[in-house]
């Protein structure tokens, strides 16, 4: 405590030298919380668009299924399976599918769809399809309906209560066709999918298929998005890899990873060239407090104080101006990621464009991670801790009589 009380008044001893040095951190700490708010907020948003809203963090399929997605390498779910699923304490929601391509028809209107035969509660559950509703209802198991992305029924010229036909190639080799009609229009984050999505209840998508209670893909739902990867390597090992393959999303979409992965470095360099003006910054401070106290340092020598005591109240001092840049900074930056958060940056025009034909909502969430907050503080300490090794040093070197002369 009296380290601490000392350091306290030391560093209002030249209120402008500890202003201008808590105001660099500052603005440095709260660009670097923006800047990787920002960032992650976008990652979130990608990985949502993509895995959260219709591919799903894990997958499980029939071994071999991505590598060649027919419906011959499809399967029938077993009951060892689904226990192994369900028990999982990590898993929320267990979604069986059925998926294949089909030409959806209208008059002579005729677009490729993505058909996808879905379980209604489970989906709503784990897409929240039925909150995705634009216009009409949302159907229920069994039923002759479908609902449809609002880019590809207004490509058909289509609306709710009309009949849409599909054509495709079912198990086997088998035609598939059928009439369904149009329960409701969805509308998801991903411009892909609203242009070629259509959704059939599971019993129906079979029926239409001529595949029985076979399935595509389990997709699971998870309580903890980031435990994707643990989740996937744990079942992998429970399962037979003779029969079965477990995905994470960085598995089905890598390309979306590297992309992820890319923009983080480029964002890491730009807080590298911010935390080193903080740096300097800290620097320039151990120097003047040096050069302004070396009379004061003899002294203290003179009288008989320990050198280290004396590296001990000028890194607390050092800790405790860099502590006030850093919460300031923290507590400046949390209502601007907060607003954010809930008002995302929505991109226009060209970039908006280049977005969607990605797959991608173009917006820019912010992130509330606390982590993100916390990181920057521990790193800021980090430099400080580490610049006060050269102000130790200078003090241990110290020469009582040359100092007092000063």
């Amino acid at each position: 405590m009296m380290y601490l009380k000392l350091a306290w008044r030391n560093i209002w001893r030249n209120r402008r030298r500890t202003l201008i040095t808590a105001a660099s951190v500052f603005f440095a700490v709260s660009l670097a919380v923006l800047m990787r708010s920002l960032q992650h907020g976008a990652y979130d948003n990608m990985i949502r668009n993509a895995a959260g809203m219709y591919l799903g963090y894990v997958q499980v399929h029939h071994n071999g299924y991505w590598n060649d997605k027919s419906l011959n390498n499809t399967f029938t779910p077993d009951e060892a399976l689904l226990k192994t699923l369900d028990i999982d304490p990590r898993v929320s929601t267990v979604v069986p599918r059925l998926e294949s391509f089909a030409l959806a028809s209208s008059g002579n209107q005729t677009k490729t769809a993505l058909v996808i035969g879905a379980d209604p509660s489970k989906e709503a559950s784990f897409t929240q399809l039925n909150k995705r509703i634009t216009q009409g209802t949302y159907f229920s198991a069994g039923e002759d309906a479908a609902l449809l992305g609002d880019e590809l029924a207004k490509n058909l010229k289509l609306k709710v209560g009309d009949t849409l036909v599909l054509l495709g190639q079912g198990y086997h080799g088998y035609t598939a066709a059928g009439k369904y009609v149009i329960k409701g229009l969805i509308h998801f984050g991903s411009p892909d999918l609203n242009r070629e999505v259509v959704y059939l209840p599971l019993q129906t998508a079979q029926l239409f298929y001529t595949i029985g209670n076979r399935l595509t893909s389990i997709t699971l739902n998870l309580f903890k998005p980031k435990e994707a990867e643990i989740v996937a390597r744990s079942l992998s090992q429970k399962l037979d890899k003779k029969y079965w393959e477990v995905m994470d999303w960085k598995q089905m979409m890598p390309q979306l990873e590297q992309l992820i992965q890319l923009d983080s470095s480029g964002g890491l360099v730009i807080i590298g060239i911010l935390y080193l003006v903080i740096a300097f910054g800290v620097f320039g401070t151990i120097l003047m407090m040096l050069a302004e106290r070396q009379h004061e340092m003899g002294i203290l020598t003179a009288i008989g104080m320990k050198p280290y005591k004396m590296g001990w109240m000028i890194f607390t001092e050092l800790v405790l101006m860099v502590l006030l840049g850093v919460l300031a900074g923290i507590i400046a930056s949390i209502p601007l990621v907060t607003y954010f958060k809930y008002h995302p940056i929505r991109i226009t025009g060209q970039a908006a464009e280049a977005y969607e034909h990605f797959g991608l909502e173009p917006i820019f969430p912010f992130s509330t991670n606390p982590d993100i907050f916390i990181s920057q503080g521990i790193v800021v300490l980090i430099i400080c801790v580490m610049l006060s090794f050269y102000a130790w040093y200078k003090i241990l070197r110290i020469d009582a009589v040359e100092s007092m002369r000063m």
